[in-house]
C-alpha cells in the first residue's frame, strides 16, 4: 500500500506542471458541453438535430482539411531548434489554409450532388464547411501552442472562448429567443476562429519562412495518422448521417443528447489528459509492456466510464425538458457504447504513439472492421431509429475493441522490442 502511495505521489510531483492547465482545460470542456445542453434545451429537438447534422458533416470534413498536421507539429516543434520553429509554424498554417479553402470551395461547387446524398439543404452544407474550416484552424493552432510547450496559454484561451460561446448562446436564447440552429453555429464558428487567431498570433508566424519542401515533408509525416482519422471519423460519424436520412430531425436531436453529448464531453476530457500527461509517457514506454497494461486496464476503463456516463447523463436529462424523453433502456445502451468507445480510444492512442508500425496496425483493424461497422448501424437505425442508433454505436465499438485488442496482443507479443 505504501509503495502504491509513493508511486502515486511521485507521479503527481513529476507532473505538477500539467495539473493547472489540465484542470483549466477540463473546466473549459465542461463549459462547452454545458453550452451544448443549453442549446439543446432552449432551441428544441428539431433545431438541435439540424445543429448535430451540421457538426457531424464538419467533423468528417475536418479530417481531410487538417490532414493531421496538428499531430505532426505537436511532435516536430519540441524536437526542432528554436530557429527552425517559425518555418514549421508558417508552413503548416499556410498549407492548411490553402487546403481548407480549396476543399470548402469544392464542396460548395459539388452542392447539387452532396445535398441530396446527405439529405441536407445548401445552407446546412455551407454551415458544415465553414464550421470545418474553423475547427481545422482551431486544432492546428492548439497543436502549435502545445508543441511549443505553452500549455497554460492553451488552457486560458480555451476557457475564454468556452465562456464566450456560452454567453453568446445564452444571449440568443434568453434575450433574442432564437430557436433556429443558424446563430448557434455562427457563434461556434466565430469562437473557434477567435481561438485560432489568438493562438497563432503568439506562435511565431513569419510569412517569408514558408517552405514547399517542408510542406511535403509535413504531409508525408501525417499521411498514416490522416488515414486513421479519416476511418475513425467515418465510422463514428456515420450514425448521425444515417439517422438524418431515415429519421425525423427531432430524433437526431434526441440521439445527440443520448450519445453525442457524453461522447463529446468524455472525448475532450480524455484527449486533454492524454495530450498533457499520458501522451509523452506512452511515446517513450516499452510498447509490448504498454499493450499488456492496457489490456488489463480495458475492463475497468470501460466499466467506470459506462457508470459515470449513465449517472452524469441521467442528471443532465432532468434539466432538458419534455422534448428529450428519458428512458432507462436508451441510457443503458448509450452508456455501454460510451464505455466501449473510451476503451477503444485508449488502444488507438497507444498505437498512434508507436509511429508507423502502430498506425499500420490500427489502420488494418479499422479496414477489416469497416464493412460490418458501416452496415450494422445502417440496419439498426433504419429499423429501430434512436434505439437502433445507440445499439449500433455500442456494437461497432465492441467490435472495434475486440479486433484491436486481439491484433495488438498478437503483434506486440511476437515483437521482443
Amino acid at each position: 500500500m505504501h509503495g502504491l502511495r509513493g508511486r502515486a505521489a511521485g507521479l503527481v510531483r513529476g507532473h505538477r506542471w500539467a495539473a493547472g492547465p489540465t484542470l483549466v482545460s477540463t473546466a473549459a470542456s465542461g463549459i462547452a458541453a454545458a453550452t451544448t445542453l443549453v442549446v439543446a434545451r432552449g432551441a428544441g429537438a428539431s433545431a438541435f438535430g439540424r445543429f448535430t447534422v451540421v457538426l457531424s458533416i464538419a467533423l468528417i470534413v475536418t479530417v481531410v482539411m487538417l490532414t493531421s498536421l496538428h499531430y505532426v507539429v505537436l511532435q516536430e516543434l519540441p524536437r526542432a531548434a528554436p530557429g527552425e520553429r517559425p518555418a514549421l509554424v508558417t508552413t503548416a498554417l499556410a498549407a492548411t489554409l490553402a487546403m481548407s479553402a480549396g476543399l470548402a470551395a469544392l464542396g460548395l461547387l459539388a452542392a447539387p450532388l452532396l445535398t441530396p446524398a446527405l439529405n441536407v439543404d445548401v445552407p446546412a452544407l455551407a454551415y458544415g464547411l465553414a464550421l470545418a474550416v474553423s475547427m481545422t484552424v482551431n486544432q492546428l493552432a492548439d497543436g502549435f501552442l502545445r508543441g511549443l510547450g505553452r500549455f497554460a496559454l492553451v488552457a486560458r484561451l480555451k476557457l475564454a472562448v468556452a465562456v464566450a460561446y456560452l454567453g453568446a448562446a445564452c444571449f440568443c436564447l434568453l434575450v433574442l429567443g432564437i430557436r433556429d440552429a443558424g446563430p448557434y453555429l455562427v457563434a461556434l464558428i466565430a469562437t473557434n476562429a477567435a481561438f485560432a487567431v489568438a493562438a497563432t498570433a503568439t506562435a511565431g508566424v513569419r510569412p517569408r519562412a514558408f517552405s514547399a519542401r517542408l510542406a511535403r515533408s509535413l504531409y508525408r509525416h501525417g499521411a498514416y495518422v490522416t488515414a486513421v482519422a479519416a476511418l475513425t471519423g467515418l465510422l463514428f460519424g456515420v450514425d448521425v448521417l444515417y439517422l438524418n436520412h431515415w429519421a425525423a430531425p427531432a430524433d437526431v436531436g434526441v440521439y445527440a443528447v443520448y450519445n453525442g453529448f457524453p461522447k463529446r464531453l468524455l472525448g475532450v476530457v480524455f484527449t486533454d489528459g492524454v495530450l498533457l500527461v499520458l501522451l509523452p509517457r506512452m511515446a517513450t514506454a516499452d510498447k509490448p509492456v504498454l499493450m499488456r497494461r492496457i489490456a488489463r486496464l480495458v475492463p475497468a476503463v470501460a466499466g467506470v466510464t459506462a457508470v459515470f456516463s449513465f449517472a452524469a447523463s441521467t442528471v443532465f436529462f432532468l434539466l432538458m425538458g419534455g422534448e428529450y424523453p428519458y428512458a432507462t433502456g436508451l441510457m443503458t445502451l448509450s452508456s455501454l457504447g460510451i464505455g466501449a468507445h473510451t476503451a477503444f480510444n485508449l488502444y488507438a492512442v497507444a498505437l498512434s504513439m508507436d509511429g508507423v508500425r502502430g498506425a499500420r496496425v490500427l489502420i488494418g483493424c479499422l479496414l477489416a472492421s469497416s464493412p460490418v461497422a458501416l452496415a450494422v448501424p445502417a440496419w439498426c437505425v433504419r429499423w429501430h431509429g434512436v434505439a437502433g442508433g445507440l445499439a449500433g454505436f455500442a456494437l461497432v465499438n465492441l467490435l472495434l475493441l475486440a479486433v484491436v485488442a486481439v491484433t495488438a496482443a498478437r503483434v506486440y507479443l511476437k515483437d521482443p522490442s
